[in-house]
């Protein structure tokens, strides 16, 4: 066709432009994030904070003067973001931790989101004179807990607590979110007047609840044998295929009309605690994944918050973050876990660390998306919730727990199993063993270790040294000691190589 006017030109030009310079603006903004993020951690600062005032300030007129106002776009990147932070949940979420506080995670997780959520509304009531569905939706949308949140904020402050305490933290914090999820969707559709309370809603839990886990379930164990089987030339793809593997999960879930966030959350606890290919490769991409997710959301939360409505609300949106902190979440940790005999000091702390994340982010977009009257309001007392959250329980977290005694010494790193891909079908492992000052191996030569037929002693790092290990070498504490281990002699290798808190008399 002969050339076209002018003005079809232009506009492409204009649209590449815009690209461009939106590229330019995140990659800038991702990289202060970045860079400020050890200044934040010595301030005391959570690093999610940061990057929520460098949204705030990128949209600030006077500074960065970025317009986003499409929340259909928000809430699908915020979709696929909260997907992301539950897949990597569930890859982290550790089968001991299930053994050490299952049911009292579990109940937390579910009885004690409801009462967080009821008592939130009771009080918005009052404070924001919201109906009763309005103030289910709000208390909905805040009362969940945040494990990335959580554990970000844990190992930023180098704050270790109590095994059994963070335990009932991971297993709440990693599965609340679906029950979080589907009262906000529950409450949405009885506020849009699509359902009536009764059996309906009954109904529509137990489609969501078990299609979902039927689901991720089934995904999960079809995906470890697929990872496990399937040959792939680049080693990197492996995380790439077990983030499809989770979006599909997501996917098969949500088009049966199940909850695609309890899907992928259960097929990461699968893959994370199952054998796989690359499963080193796969945990360190999707931390990185996690970590960019939970960074998008909060610097969009800053791009959509209105400075102006915010001063507005300022007072009721402080007043119900108090609320949400020191009362709902309070009155439902200390209602439930005394039944499992939980000491006062356990429930005080276990109540304080609360800490919400992306999830009321994402979910507050829902109501502005479908357009719930007085959906900016519930917005905006949700920005407030979530930064108070962040900066007051996050600071606070290590004075407290030193306060109430359930801080536990830090515990040494955990052997690290390196991968060969290329060597993906042999039996056995490449195993990284940092050597504690209370070692059974700490002190001694390699010839006196006594090691197990099928455990050699590749290499020993001391320092910046390369050792090559002999008869003679003599094994010292903090050393790197890397070991070719072949089938079944591990844990009799993990009881040489003994763990901080093990002594040498318990030791065989």
């Amino acid at each position: 066709r002969p050339a076209s006017p002018a003005r079809p030109t232009t506009l492409r030009a204009a649209r590449m432009f815009l690209v461009d310079r939106l590229i330019l603006i995140g990659a800038a903004l991702l990289v202060t994030g970045i860079v400020s993020s050890r200044l934040s951690t010595r301030l005391g600062l959570p690093v999610l904070v940061l990057f929520l005032c460098i949204g705030l300030m990128a949209g600030a007129e006077r500074f960065g003067g970025i317009v986003f106002d499409d929340y259909a776009l928000a809430h699908g990147i915020g979709t696929l973001a909260l997907a992301v932070i539950l897949f990597d949940g569930g890859l982290r979420s550790s089968a001991e931790a299930f053994r050490t506080a299952l049911a009292p995670g579990l109940t937390l997780a579910t009885a004690g989101v409801v009462v967080t959520a009821v008592v939130t509304a009771w009080i918005a009531h009052g404070i924001l004179d919201l109906p009763v569905f309005w103030g289910l939706l709000l208390g909905s949308i805040v009362s969940s807990t945040d494990a990335a949140a959580v554990l970000s904020t844990l190992r930023s402050r180098d704050l270790h607590l109590r095994r059994r305490i963070a335990a009932t933290l991971e297993v709440e914090g990693g599965s609340n979110d679906p029950m979080a999820i589907f009262l906000t969707v529950a409450m949405l559709e009885l506020v849009l007047g699509r359902i009536e309370p009764g059996p309906a809603l009954v109904q529509l839990f137990l489609l969501q609840m078990s299609v979902g886990a039927v689901a991720g379930v089934l995904v999960g164990k079809a995906a470890v044998g697929a990872i496990n089987r399937v040959d792939l030339d680049a080693a990197g793809l492996y995380p790439v295929l077990a983030t499809a593997i989770a979006l599909l999960a997501f996917g098969v879930a949500s088009v049966l009309g199940g909850s695609g966030f309890l899907s992928v959350y259960l097929t990461g606890i699968i893959l994370g605690n199952s054998r796989l290919v690359a499963q080193r490769g796969i945990h360190l991409f999707h931390d990185g994944a996690a970590w960019m997710a939970q960074v998008t959301m909060f610097v969009l939360l800053g791009l959509l918050a209105d400075p102006a409505r915010l001063v507005a609300i300022a007072p009721q949106g402080l007043l119900l973050s108090a609320v949400v902190l020191f009362i709902s979440r309070p009155v439902a940790v200390g209602a439930l876990l005394p039944w499992f005999g939980y000491r006062a000091r356990e429930i005080a702390i276990i109540s304080w660390v609360g800490l919400k994340g992306a999830v009321p982010i994402v979910l507050a977009l829902s109501p502005l998306l479908l357009g719930v009257e007085g959906g900016e309001t519930l917005f905006d007392v949700v920005f407030y919730v979530v930064i108070v959250s962040a900066i007051l329980q996050g600071w606070s977290l290590p004075p407290l727990a030193r306060l109430l005694g359930v801080k536990a010494p830090p515990e040494p790193e955990p052997p690290v199993t390196l991968e060969i891909t290329s060597l993906r079908h042999v039996e056995g492992d490449i195993v990284d063993y940092t050597v504690t000052p209370d070692s059974r191996a700490a002190g001694r030569a390699l010839r006196d270790l006594r090691l197990p037929d099928g455990a050699v002693v590749a290499m020993i790092v001391r320092g910046q040294r390369i050792i090559p290990p002999r008869g003679s070498t003599r094994i010292e504490p903090h050393d790197h000691a890397f070991l070719v281990l072949g089938p079944g002699v591990r844990p009799l290798v993990d009881r040489v190589f003994g763990r901080a808190g093990v002594t040498r008399d318990q030791l065989p």
